[in-house]
């Protein structure tokens, strides 16, 4: 047995790319992508197709060259995730841009509208997940999109009040960056690696994995951003895993059998008591968490420079169309 195949006994693998035949691949259940996945997906000379198809469709009508390009996003969004969902028997996460972190009505317009995209091409809402920034405004588009039957993935997720608020806010799975995390302790640390047993990604994915399942909330939780494979190894059990293709080939091709890490059995003797948040508690309580807060900035930064490349991409194609 090799160490992934013994993961999906006790986890819901994800593949964290845009690039369908690494999917196939690796056969996970879920797929997650990004702006800056699908900006290098959509260079790859095997998804041309993809891309025609969406410059045909928002070059259609005419009119302004942004709007265009807007439009070309979303489309090129949305049959990405078609195609990845004809290899996936579970569902595609797909992404609401990082520009709109802070705008719960724009968020929940565009989720709606990447929803209908898909509705029209006769993909059943169930198989999306929307992927919204975990700020205050992101959390609250959540919760009045799940009251719509629309599910979310709520992403750069950080603190603990963070995952609090979405457990509250009844979202259907997040995702704590545990490399990320890992990655500013270990700048905090002077650069020295810090062992296994000790990695605070880890330890922050853990803590919320066992305050979910103590109080009975039905958000799961999905470990991202990983540095290594120990992270994921020390992680098995969680409700799922996204896992880059790089991660799932050392996993695939490592023979080896798991112990189960995270166990709703073992949550129970966890220690947190039960917080309902308020804005006011939750601003302050992820604010006291010197390394949330700048994660979180530094993570809507980074996603909105990747969704600027994916734009100037777009509105390059739109001017080749319309020349």
């Amino acid at each position: 047995m090799t160490l992934l195949e013994s993961l999906k006994q006790y986890t819901t693998i994800v593949a964290d790319t845009g690039d369908i035949e690494a999917i196939r691949q690796h056969r996970p259940q879920d797929a997650t992508t990004n702006p800056s996945l699908l900006y290098h997906a959509a260079q790859m000379p095997a998804y041309k197709h993809l891309v025609d198809d969406a410059l045909e469709t928002a070059a259609g009508p005419g009119g302004d060259r942004s709007e265009m390009a807007e439009e070309f996003i979303d489309h090129l969004f949305v049959l990405f995730g078609m195609e990845i969902l004809k290899v996936v028997p579970g569902r595609v996460s797909t992404e609401v841009a990082a520009s709109l972190s802070f705008d719960s009505e724009g968020t929940v317009a565009k989720a709606r509208k990447l929803i209908s995209l898909y509705e029209a091409k006769g993909i059943s809402r169930g198989r999306i997940l929307i992927k919204i920034a975990s700020t205050w405004e992101g959390i609250q588009a959540a919760n009045r999109l799940e009251k719509e039957g629309i599910h979310c993935n709520l992403t750069l997720l950080f603190s603990f009040a963070q995952a609090i608020a979405c457990a509250e806010a009844g979202v259907t799975l997040i995702s704590p960056f545990v490399g990320r995390i890992y990655d500013w302790y270990k700048k905090e640390n002077g650069g020295k690696e810090i062992p296994p047993e000790q990695d605070p990604g880890v330890a922050s994915v853990t803590r919320i994995y066992n305050y979910y399942k103590k109080y009975g909330y039905k958000t799961q939780v999905m470990g991202a951003s990983f540095r290594n494979v120990n992270q994921i190894l020390h992680l098995a059990g969680s409700d799922l895993l996204t896992i880059s293709p790089d991660l799932l080939d050392q996993l695939g091709k490592t023979e080896g059998v798991l112990e189960r890490q995270l166990d709703p059995a073992t949550a129970k003797s966890s220690k947190d008591e039960q917080l309902h948040l308020t804005e006011k508690t939750f601003r302050w309580l992820h604010n006291e968490d010197a390394m949330a807060t700048e994660k979180l900035a530094e993570g809507i930064r980074k996603f909105n420079a990747d969704a600027k490349k994916l734009e100037e991409y777009a509105l390059s194609q739109i001017a080749q169309k319309i020349a």
